[in-house]
């Protein structure tokens, strides 16, 4: 990358608006360029095996005694009780239409009857019980994010904490938010039009919008919509909206580049994955070739990959998915190596139910956020559930400060459930 990364990370935080109780995310003065990239993996690796959650705050054993899922209405919840009578839940994605048996064959049999404070022990055991890194991937790895969030949940509920304090202190307690539409079926204008009202109703000072056709081996949507949005928004938006662009994989380097120019031209933040999402040497040379980050990893389940990404120096911003990747402790692994070499996390979110609190819940704890995070639609119905009720206010969510993930306004829902034993 031709222009100096360390600087570019530690302006990017600085340039955040922080909540009263933010922790500032400081450089470590790391600097990689004199240390060979077989050196950092190693240190990353280190880093990557230092325990995560903290068991002293729970003093005797939780035993989970059921994992279960839950439908009520058109939603799915997995729901932990212990032996003695807490209980924790989580919302599923929707993808748990197709991924239930993993979640009731392979992923609950291997807590249930163990001490919930091994959390980390158990995520291990998981993953080689009855061979199941075989199946190793997104659909595995959620179905165990899952199962974590309703353990810790629970733990929560035990220790009448919020789940920050079982990762370390609280840093902040609210996530400034940019807005997106999603849209690639949109003209430019409409596009525009589409983002300065979502940028109306949620106060955000930033938009990531979509280019390219998605995984399209450089088509774009509608000829030239891409390169006529990109001029088009920062002329109507103005120089002091946040501007990003997600390409899902669309192009080739030389394309890709092309974008990435344009991008550069507005003073774009950020270029979201330019290449296909595995094509790491790439999306380096894309990254290697512009003067703005590039970010990635959305669509990743292995954390060798989030190091090498970190340490060759991939991707300036990690992006993980806490549903895909696996719960908060895994993102919390791939977090403090990225915190190591100065790399904030602006995360994906792919749960309409409750994504957006679980990435707020995740940066109560986590300093190294990126400028802006992702507010993900359909947040109405579940935002009142949380404790408090989650608000948008200033372009700013709040972050829950109840016990466990914060979900606590949820009996209504839960007498309506029923328990899914076999089939969906």
């Amino acid at each position: 990358m031709s222009f100096d990364r360390r600087n570019f990370i530690k302006t990017s935080l600085g340039a955040a608006i922080l909540a009263p109780t933010t922790k500032i995310f400081s450089s470590t003065k790391y600097n990689s360029a004199q240390v060979s990239s077989s050196v950092l993996f190693k240190e990353l690796e280190s880093i990557a095996l230092k325990p995560v959650i903290k068991i002293n705050i729970i003093k005797e054993p939780v035993i989970v005694e059921s994992l279960e899922l839950l439908k009520t209405y058109d939603h799915y919840i997995v729901r932990a009780r212990s032996k003695d009578g807490a209980e924790g839940i989580a919302f599923t994605g929707k993808k748990i239409i197709y991924l239930y048996p993993i979640l009731l064959q392979q992923v609950f049999p291997v807590f249930i009857g163990k001490d919930a404070r091994m959390l980390e022990e158990l995520l291990d055991q998981v993953y080689v019980y009855d061979s199941n890194y075989k199946m190793q991937g997104l659909a595995f790895w959620c179905c165990v994010a899952w199962a974590e969030f309703a353990i810790l949940d629970l733990l929560g509920k035990t220790a009448n904490k919020h789940i920050s304090y079982f990762f370390g202190e609280r840093v902040r307690d609210k996530v400034p938010i940019y807005t997106a539409s999603g849209n690639r079926g949109t003209s430019p204008e409409e596009e525009v039009e589409i983002l300065q009202k979502k940028m109306e109703e949620t106060g955000a000072k930033a938009v990531k919008f979509k280019v390219g056709g998605r995984m399209s081996r450089n088509r774009d949507a509608i000829p030239n919509r891409s390169e006529k949005l990109i001029e088009l928004s920062r002329k109507t938006l103005g120089d002091e909206i946040t501007i990003q662009a997600d390409a899902n994989g669309s192009y080739d380097v030389k394309n890709a580049i092309e974008i990435g120019k344009r991008l550069e031209g507005i003073n774009a933040y950020l270029f979201e994955e330019p290449c296909p999402f595995d094509y790491l040497d790439e999306t380096k040379q894309v990254a290697d070739a512009l003067n703005i980050p590039v970010s990635g990893g959305e669509q990743e389940s292995s954390e060798y990959r989030f190091r090498q990404m970190l340490a060759e120096d991939i991707v300036q911003i990690l992006q993980p998915d806490l549903h895909y990747y696996g719960g908060y402790i895994r993102t919390t692994r791939v977090a403090r190596m990225a915190e190591h070499l100065n790399v904030p996390l602006t995360c994906h979110i792919s749960n309409d139910n409750t994504g957006y609190a679980d990435m707020a819940n995740l940066f109560s704890f986590v300093p190294n956020m990126g400028r802006f995070q992702e507010l993900k639609t359909d947040y109405e119905f579940t935002a009142p559930m949380f404790e408090p009720p989650i608000e948008i206010k200033d372009g700013f969510i709040n972050i829950p400060t109840g016990p466990g993930n914060g979900l606590v306004h949820t009996e209504d829902l839960i007498k309506k459930a029923t328990v899914i034993k076999e089939s969906i």
